[in-house]
């Protein structure tokens, strides 16, 4: 893309086709899925591409600015709660919901003319392409995949009867959206203190309180946490309820939303204020084991959530370079300016870095719910330390790559006529959802690390990959292992000295880099072996100058090795293994 004389403004990515814009989205998926359905998803994410840089986007941009309105009143008096969505809103529904059936590829068979439900690779592939476009409604779209999830494994025969289909119907006249209204004043993380409480009627049960925070507010079915009458203070004392919005005859349930919260970004999608006012609800599962199985849905949306982050990023450089490539300054397009170029490189090593993490945690939740043995089992402590890592990361890693690509474009990317403003406000909800930063920190380490003893996986895992990567310079992959071991080492020491909990985010980050520089190394070797490309081998590279290795604040450190991997990483050709292996080695 260039700008014309006569128009000196740097170009957008209107009209990109964002499949075809990420080759790093496509060989990734060929890594992990199998060929059938690889050849059977990419008509299908080359078509969600498209419609991304261009349909979808215009639609977002408009819900963005058309924020919902909640009614407490219909047109005849009647006290009837109703919320108003653009028309652009309930195109991005129809197209996520309808169209791809992206909250139901993990449940039904059939979405998109595949036979079977889709594995966690493929779903967050689709994931991934919509939210470039759309980041706010992706919240509803996840918990409804999510409550989905929670019904299908806990909930009882008639509870699942009545439900559950309208959760995974891509048909729009017969969907039921979910929501998940979990946050309280009184305990936000420290779920434990939460002040809900249920009295039992008959075979149902009547919850009343209030819920702080809770996204995709009119769904017709919320999943939410109370504690039941005379039950055990903390987490033990909670459970798992299925709210509708409507009773069986139509009329409302006994809940209202007070008010929507004025939210700093996802404004498209309502986000609400409830009270519970003896509404009715249904147990899911056992009373006892509320919070363990709430659990099982956040992990999942962590998952999620990083995937989305990654997009918001990917979202960011695709503008970056668009003003880069687009724009003249000085006599020279921005791409060719030395600084300039050293700035790209370091929003799409994040991006790189959590794609990479995005797909590896996907394909372990896939084999930890193959249920085949031994394997399933490591896989499912290797979800169990990735999901929080990926999640800690990822999500701070897009705010500053969405600040920075607005400042490529200059004081135009300050405008809210062009995307990174919204791209930027959006971000800065990754970081917040499913936990802040350091409760993610403290779960990654205190628990998955200290209790459960997740770490082991993880570096079995890493170990692996690097045995797979024949390719490899030896040299270079000694230096990786050396770094993952010191990485596990750093994380047990924190995770088991309560003394040294300051230093969780520290070592949650450590493993996330080193886990990624692997990964990196790995696929390149893989990616070469496919079509000749290596280039993540040098991004594997750069993970350890940029992010493991301490540096001296007064030495210059963009020498001929950085100018060299910026020469491979934004050009065009395929990068030899020859040459990245040159760098890496270096």
């Amino acid at each position: 893309m260039t700008a014309s004389p006569s128009n000196r403004v740097a170009p957008d990515t209107t009209g990109l086709n964002f499949f075809r814009a990420d080759p790093s989205l496509a060989d990734l998926l060929q890594l992990y899925l199998p060929a059938s359905l690889w050849r059977h998803v990419e008509p299908h994410l080359d078509r969600l591409g498209a419609l991304a840089g261009d349909e979808l986007d215009r639609c977002a941009r408009l819900a963005d600015r058309h924020v919902p309105v909640l009614h407490h009143r219909d047109r005849f008096g009647r006290d009837e709660q109703w919320i108003e969505y653009h028309p652009a809103y309930r195109e991005l529904e129809r197209v996520a919901y309808g169209e791809f059936g992206l909250h139901a590829m993990s449940h039904r068979s059939g979405v998109l003319g595949w036979p079977a439900p889709y594995p966690s690779v493929a779903k967050h592939a689709f994931t991934y392409l919509f939210n470039q476009a759309e980041f706010g409604l992706g919240c509803p779209i996840n918990v409804t995949d999510g409550a989905a999830m929670l019904l299908a494994r806990f909930g009882d025969a008639a509870l699942k009867a009545k439900y559950l289909d309208g959760l995974t119907q891509t048909d729009m006249r017969r969907l039921t959206q979910g929501a998940q209204f979990m946050t309280e004043k009184e305990g936000g993380s420290d779920v434990g203190t939460l002040t809900t409480t249920a009295v039992r009627d008959g075979a149902a049960w009547r919850l009343s309180g209030e819920k702080w925070f809770c996204s995709n507010a009119d769904a017709e079915i919320a999943m939410l946490l109370a504690r039941p009458e005379g039950a055990v203070a903390g987490t033990r004392g909670v459970g798992l309820f299925l709210m509708p919005r409507r009773l069986d005859d139509g009329r409302s349930n006994a809940y209202r939303i007070v008010r929507l919260k004025d939210k700093l970004g996802t404004r498209s999608m309502a986000s609400g204020e409830i009270v519970l006012e003896g509404a009715l609800a249904y147990a899911v599962g056992p009373l006892d084991r509320g919070f363990v199985q709430m659990a099982e849905m956040v992990n999942w949306s962590r998952l999620s959530n990083g995937v989305k982050s990654t997009a918001l990023m990917r979202r960011a450089v695709h503008d970056a370079l668009a003003v880069a490539r687009g724009r003249v300054a000085f006599g020279r397009r921005i791409v060719e300016l030395p600084l300039a170029r050293r700035q790209l490189l370091k929003l799409m090593l994040p991006l790189e870095q959590a794609l990479s993490m995005c797909f590896a945690t996907a394909d372990a939740l896939d084999r930890a719910e193959s249920g085949q043995g031994g394997d399933a089992a490591d896989a499912a402590a290797l979800v169990r330390i990735l999901t929080p890592v990926l999640k800690l990361r990822a999500t701070r890693d897009a705010r500053k790559v969405c600040g920075d690509a607005m400042e490529m474009r200059g004081g135009t990317g300050y405008v809210e006529e062009f995307a990174t403003p919204k791209l930027l406000r959006d971000a800065h909800l990754g970081s917040i959802w499913e936990g802040t930063t350091n409760i993610v920190a403290l779960d990654a380490l205190t628990r998955a690390v200290g209790r459960h003893g997740a770490e082991a996986a993880l570096a079995a895992e890493l170990h692996a990959r690097l045995d797979e990567a024949k390719t490899l310079a030896e040299s270079y992959r000694e230096r990786l292992r050396d770094l993952v071991d010191r990485a596990i080492a750093f994380a047990r020491a924190v995770a088991g000295d309560a003394a040294r909990e300051a230093d969780a985010r520290r070592a949650t980050s450590a493993l996330y880099h080193a886990s990624s520089a692997v990964l990196l190394a790995w696929e390149g070797t893989r990616v070469h072996e496919a079509r000749g490309d290596a280039r993540r081998l040098v991004l594997s590279r750069l993970v350890l100058d940029h992010r493991l290795t301490a540096r001296d604040p007064f030495a210059a450190d963009a020498g001929p090795l950085e100018a060299r991997a910026t020469e491979l990483l934004l050009g065009d050709q395929p990068v030899s293994l020859a040459d990245a292996s040159a760098v890496a080695s270096t």
